[in-house]
């Protein structure tokens, strides 16, 4: 891993954050900085208390965006590496430290929520504002921000919004990046940027994409402003089918949303991955699970194309209250991630899952592929216990896949991860790409799929490296992330020889 590049020693490094922040705000404690050297890719090493390192120097709490500001401007002077983090959900090795003694950025104490505004139908927060608490503080007005990821009882804003994050009732009311009106953030060298919150315009480019899914390489965010909308429980309609084909699903969703009808919940779950779910019923075959809802015209109104579609005698109905009773466990607060700290330590086995997304003619394919490939060339194909997939997120063009395996552990817990973890991730990429799909969903790119991501975005790559030069010229901001370690360095080698070119 790549030594620090400051001119600071890792004490200096400490002492100038208090010196900016407070001591109150900065935390040098050996076990959090352990702790904040590693995500939840690494979740198996970690309970087990392996940290291989390198650590920060220490993770500083912002409370305002000028204070946000002054350290990265510290930082950016200074050739400090930053991991911006607000909310510690990830998945993907983005919170990674993976230079010496870098500065774990975290916005979890800027949590205020600033304006709920019921007539343009809008809410701002800062970054560190609990999902699961705005929610809940919406509800109570009868509006909702329809968005809920699994993690909602733990994500907050700033995070939320720099993974490109995506939630359960996305067919109707969308990703993040279809909720974010506007939103404030901070470059590598301090600068603040700001954009404005207007219904739509066209004034070049979208800049908020830039800042939407930048996974901290490019900016730590400071404000977002949401879409809110009317909250309308008494108005869901569930449903649950089985099926025998998963390809037959397949074209029931699709043939649903092309249709036009738009369910807040679509899902499809092939029978390895239904049984984790729906186990008291779902007899061995697929599950489809679609739940309408918004104004009761609508609601019925899908309702009945939902009827309609699945009336065929391929598909079997299940009782309302089953589909009711498993909407109603969807999320994963910190009692989950407690209890599955604790299985991994007592039984030495583990569950991963890898989300693509694919064209809704290569859906079956990459199932197939995914499935026959692990199945007969991962070499430890012998410990898996379950192997399956799920269809979560559809769209006019296509849908995602989100591959869910857990295996029993026959090594070391430090080899995890090269045994297991990594080689399953890569077929499920590999595949995807092959077959023009996406290698990630909703999860980001993180540091390990920065190995696919010129192969992701073609000749568009280019633009990747050229925005990384030019807004964090520095090279400090997350290292490793979206963009490998070595195409950063290879960039700033390059301006830095047209530079002496020129000069």
């Amino acid at each position: 891993m790549p030594a620090s590049r400051s001119d600071l020693s890792r004490d200096q490094i400490a002492e100038r954050l208090v010196e900016l922040l407070g001591a109150d705000q900065v935390d040098t404690d050996d076990t959090a900085l352990r702790e904040a050297s590693v995500d939840r890719f690494k979740k198996y090493t970690a309970v087990h208390g392996i940290f291989d390192g390198p650590f920060p120097a220490a993770i500083a709490y912002p409370r305002s965006t000028g204070e946000a500001a002054a350290v990265l401007r510290f930082a950016d002077e200074h050739l400090v590496a930053v991991v911006p983090r607000t909310g510690r959900t990830a998945t993907e090795g983005g919170l990674e430290t993976v230079v010496a003694d870098s500065i774990v950025l975290d916005g979890s104490r800027m949590d205020a929520v600033l304006d709920v505004n019921e007539t343009d139908m809008m809410v701002t927060v800062q970054c560190g504002v609990p999902l699961q608490e705005l929610e809940d503080r919406l509800r109570e007005r009868g509006l909702t921000t329809g968005h809920s990821p699994q993690s909602k009882p733990l994500a907050q804003y700033g995070g939320l919004t720099a993974t490109r994050s995506i939630g359960q009732f996305s067919t109707l009311y969308g990703g993040i990046e279809d909720m974010v009106v506007g939103l404030e953030a901070v470059l590598a060298d301090g600068t603040v940027t700001r954009i404005k919150n207007v219904p739509r315009r066209a004034a070049g480019p979208d800049i908020r994409h830039l800042v939407i899914g930048n996974e901290g390489a490019l900016f730590f965010i400071t404000e977002v402003t949401v879409k809110v909308f009317r909250f309308q429980p008494e108005n869901y309609r569930f449903f649950g089918f089985l099926v025998d084909d998963f390809a037959a699903g397949v074209e029931a969703l699709r043939e649903l949303i092309t249709q036009g009808y738009r369910p807040s919940v679509c899902r499809l779950y092939s029978p390895e991955d239904a049984r984790q779910h729906f186990a008291d019923f779902f007899d061995g075959r697929n599950v489809v699970v679609l739940v309408a809802e918004g104004p009761e015209r609508i609601a019925d109104a899908t309702a009945a194309g939902i009827e309609d579609l699945f009336t065929a005698p391929t598909f079997t109905r299940v009782p309302d209250d089953r589909i009711r009773a498993w909407f109603d466990d969807l999320n994963w607060g910190q009692d989950k991630i407690d209890a599955e700290k604790q299985q991994m330590l007592h039984t030495r086995h583990l569950g991963y899952t890898t989300e693509v997304s694919v064209d809704w003619s290569h859906v079956d394919d990459l199932y197939r592929a995914v499935m026959d490939r692990v199945r007969t060339s991962f070499d430890r194909a012998g410990d898996l216990t379950m192997l399956g997939a799920h269809s979560s997120h559809s769209y006019q063009t296509g849908t995602n896949l989100y591959f869910v395996y857990d295996y029993d552990i026959h090594c070391d817990p430090r080899d995890e991860i090269e045994l297991y973890h990594k080689p399953l991730n890569a077929i499920i990429v590999e595949e995807a790409l092959r077959l023009g799909g996406s290698m990630v969903h909703h999860h980001g790119i993180g540091k390990y799929r920065t190995d696919w991501t010129a192969e992701e975005h073609g000749s568009a790559y280019e633009l990747l490296v050229r925005l990384k030069a030019a807004l964090d010229p520095n090279g400090i901001m997350n290292p490793g992330t979206i963009l490998p370690l070595d195409a950063v360095q290879v960039e700033a080698d390059r301006d830095g020889a047209l530079q002496n070119e020129r000069a």
